[in-house]
């Protein structure tokens, strides 16, 4: 698959419905990647595919990501 790549690009120089999707000040020079989107490059057909991807969802200790990874660093943090 080809893409293009467009340096340096002034911000003010974009479309202004990409500008609008952009929180960066004015000014600011981007790089623009622009290539075809096929079926296997969005993120549902990663997901499905990959069977790694949510291997963990079914287990009841993780049900809440934060608190759990909080408790695994906590012994790394905690002071004597």
């Amino acid at each position: 698959m080809d893409a293009i790549v467009i340096k340096h690009v002034g911000i003010n120089e974009l479309p202004e419905s990409w500008r609008s999707r952009l929180t960066v000040p004015q000014g600011t020079r981007v790089r623009v990647l622009i290539e075809e989107e096929t079926e296997e490059s969005g993120e549902t057909a990663t997901a499905e595919r990959d069977c790694a991807f949510g291997m963990w969802r079914d287990r009841d200790e993780v049900s809440n990501v934060e608190v759990y990874v909080q408790d695994l660093r906590a012994p790394r943090f905690a002071r004597p």
